[in-house]
């Protein structure tokens, strides 16, 4: 008999692998998931996906087809104690010819130890582990467990996926809604399906919620799907996998001259609560790194952008932060300066405390100048062109080196130009073979 106190999204939860929606990469027939799940042959692994993507279903129907026992924690609220009692109720199941499935729920949250507590039970059978989380799993999880396990990526639900579930839960009438004589209007499907984000929990939260504000025969409109999604959030983890790959994203169409790719993953992530400042910070680091002497203006402006979010706050200084990532994405584009950077930091480690050169040393005391400090140096400004043609400033086990190779974009164009010309001064100066 169903529960109605429970949660739509709860009472919908799916009983058997064909009434589940959406992953047909891992769950069409003939994959190896669906297989395993439908031969009842479970093994250990984690699933890695976005919040409402079935993880916890999935994990409570390997149980149920291969008749095992299903135990849950919680990484939160768990620890190496609970996993021992797990491990122990295992070993009772395994004496009695009986399989034990543990799903840990935020796995990543488990310290070191704690996850190694899970690896003699894994390896000798007592439990069939099964992790979900939504954070990377190669870097949220130690090696040792990593190699037991296999690791399921889970997508976020495309539209037609969440309509499907909205669909399931109007139609049915022994957990769903259907005893309420509810219907979607077209708009208020296409809101409820973007307003999910990907989410079938989420999706179901909000058709419950519009279902409560309307009476029974009745079409839930847009009006009442718009005040149950009233402010929801797109999917934005500010410390998680989705910040780094939309940032990720962000800064690869700035780099990659795509200003209208790069102004919608801004708008993405302030969409999803990321602090401005953060991006506009980012900017900055754009400006220099993929830009640099191909128009020394962008920092300039990165810098004005932020200094615009500080004091205005939002929405003009989001404005202002708008404006510099859609310069940066418009504007020539070199790492030259980027690069030459990385190199001299290198020989820098590479060589160690090489010593300066006595022409280059500064001779602030008498004792510096009688042992030769800067005594060779030749003043730039004395000469032609403000410039010591085959003077030397590196250590001597250094000479000659070129780490900065301006492009032809831009104003490092001319840059380039003018420092060939003075290089081959250098080689006139310093003679055959310079």
């Amino acid at each position: 008999m169903t529960d109605w106190t429970r949660p739509l999204a709860d009472r919908m939860r799916p009983r058997r692998l064909e009434e589940f929606i959406g992953q047909s990469h891992l769950l069409a027939p003939g994959r190896p998931l669906h297989e395993a799940i439908a031969a009842g042959r479970p093994h250990s692994m984690v699933f890695w996906g976005p919040p409402g993507t079935g993880k916890t279903t999935l994990a409570r129907l390997i149980a149920a087809t291969a008749e095992a026992e299903f135990l849950t924690l919680s990484a939160v609220m768990s620890g190496v104690k609970d996993i021992r009692e797990a491990a122990a109720r295992g070993r009772d199941n395994q004496a009695a010819g009986r399989r034990t499935i543990l799903f840990v729920d935020e796995v990543h949250r488990f310290n070191k130890s704690q996850q190694d507590a899970f690896l003699p039970y894994v390896e000798d059978g007592t439990l069939i582990f099964i992790g979900a989380t939504t954070e990377n799993p190669s870097f949220e999880l130690n090696n040792a467990l990593l190699s037991r396990v296999r690791t399921y990526v889970l997508r976020a639900l495309e539209e037609t996926d969440i309509a499907a579930v909205v669909d399931a839960a109007l139609a049915d009438a022994e957990r769903g809604l259907a005893s309420r004589r509810l219907s979607l209007s077209g708009e208020a499907r296409a809101l409820l399906t973007a307003a999910a984000d990907g989410d079938a929990r989420t999706a179901l939260s909000l058709l419950e919620v519009a279902a409560d504000l309307s009476a029974d025969g009745t079409e839930i409109d847009s009006g009442l799907i718009r005040e149950a999604a009233a402010g929801g959030r797109a999917r934005f983890d500010k410390g998680g996998d989705a910040f780094y790959d939309q940032i990720s994203a962000l800064h690869k169409a700035v780099r990659g001259t795509a200003p209208d790719a790069a102004l919608y993953w801004f708008a993405r992530m302030l969409e999803g609560g990321c602090d401005p400042l953060y991006i506009a910070r980012r900017v900055v680091r754009m400006a220099s790194e993929d830009i640099g002497n191909a128009d020394p203006r962008s920092l300039q402006i990165a810098l004005d952008a932020w200094q615009a979010q500080e004091r205005l706050g939002s929405p003009e200084g989001e404005l202002a932060i708008a404006h510099a990532i859609a310069y940066l994405a418009c504007v020539p584009k070199s790492n030259a300066v980027y690069r030459a950077f990385q190199a001299a930091q290198a020989d820098a480690r590479q060589h160690g405390s090489l010593e300066v050169p006595v022409h280059l040393r500064n001779a602030p005391t008498r004792l510096m100048k009688e042992l030769g400090y800067g005594r060779e140096y030749r003043y730039a400004h004395d000469e032609p062109e403000a410039y010591a043609a085959g003077e030397e400033y590196f250590p001597d086990a250094l000479a000659g080196r070129r780490y900065y190779e301006p492009t032809d974009r831009g104003l490092e164009q001319r840059i380039g130009e003018r420092l060939a010309r003075l290089r081959a001064r250098d080689r006139e100066a310093r003679g055959p073979g310079s």
